[in-house]
């Protein structure tokens, strides 16, 4: 420190605080930040292309407080979701494959003599051409 730093009694001279970039970070996810914008492209009076923007930046304490908390469904971005997800998948094909395999079953049984009878006309036909 310089002379210039002290006065009487060797105090330090009261300035303007200063914050560190660590400190608005702190602030800004233990509060959260919204910003939004919208992007408009127009020809002639004619709208071409919107594209509206809404960004949130918050902790993950803030964005739950909040009621955000897509992340821990999201099956790309959770292990646990994935799990679910594949779970959920394999008891729908499950229940689907339980309720086709009666329906296959019935065709089967009906088909068999069908298929016997079809069968015997073709062995006759068969047959009768070699006459």
């Amino acid at each position: 420190m310089t002379d210039l730093d002290f006065r009487q009694g060797d105090r330090p001279i009261p300035g303007p605080q200063t914050t560190n970039l660590a400190d608005i970070l702190e602030r800004v996810l233990d509060k959260g930040i919204v910003i939004a914008g919208d992007i408009k492209i127009d020809l002639l009076d004619i709208e071409l292309l919107t594209i509206r923007l809404r960004l949130f930046v918050a902790s993950v304490d803030t964005a739950k407080k909040a009621g955000i908390d897509w992340w821990e469904t999201d099956p790309a971005l959770s292990s646990q979701a994935s799990r679910n997800a594949l779970e959920d998948e394999n008891r729908e094909l499950r229940e689907r494959l339980r309720a086709l395999e009666p329906s296959a079953e019935a065709s089967s049984d009906r088909s068999t003599p069908q298929r016997a009878e079809q069968e015997k006309r073709t062995g006759e036909e068969k047959e009768n051409r070699k006459r």
